[in-house]
């Protein structure tokens, strides 16, 4: 039992992955390094939240063999992203730049977040408002009825 718990736990582990095939692996290794730098910060168009150096999709081998190709013909880093970027857009970029084209990307979160606490008070402000209003409108108890309910409890601890 505890082999079968302990196999479903690793199973469930995230593992570090790298879908870089051994053909696409330059022989230089500071261009190999360079590679994986930038691959690690494009996103997969496909996958859309892994790097291209984590996907498996045909379209982010594509895009790993092109860095490669790139920097192998001299290109810098940054001339490699400005390149991708110019073909695909800031979206292939897993940090987009902080400009009026990504605005939203970056306020996007924290418009959505003070949204919601704002929808939350006021929900919160309702509720507290509706049970003031019901406990504060009950009449005090009538002589008959007090003298019902005294019956009831004398009733129940016979």
């Amino acid at each position: 039992m505890r082999a079968l718990l302990l196999a479903a736990l690793l199973a469930l582990t995230p593992v570090a992955a790298s879908a870089v095939q051994p053909d696409e692996v330059l022989k230089d290794p500071a261009l190999e390094g360079r590679a994986r730098e930038i691959s690690k910060d494009l996103r997969c168009l496909v996958c859309q939240n892994q790097s291209i150096d984590d996907s498996n999709a045909p379209l982010a081998r594509d895009l790993r063999v092109l860095v490669r190709e790139r920097l192998t013909a001299g290109d810098s880093n940054e001339q490699v992203l400005g390149f991708v970027t110019d073909r695909y857009g800031d979206y292939v970029l897993l940090r987009p730049p902080f400009k009026a084209t990504t605005l939203f990307l970056w306020i996007g979160p924290f418009v959505i977040l003070a949204i919601g606490g704002v929808v939350t008070a006021l929900y919160l402000r309702g509720r507290k408002g509706a049970t003031v209003v019901a406990g504060g409108d009950t009449a005090p108890l009538t002589e008959d009825e007090r003298r019902r309910l005294d019956a009831l409890l004398r009733k129940d601890k016979a």
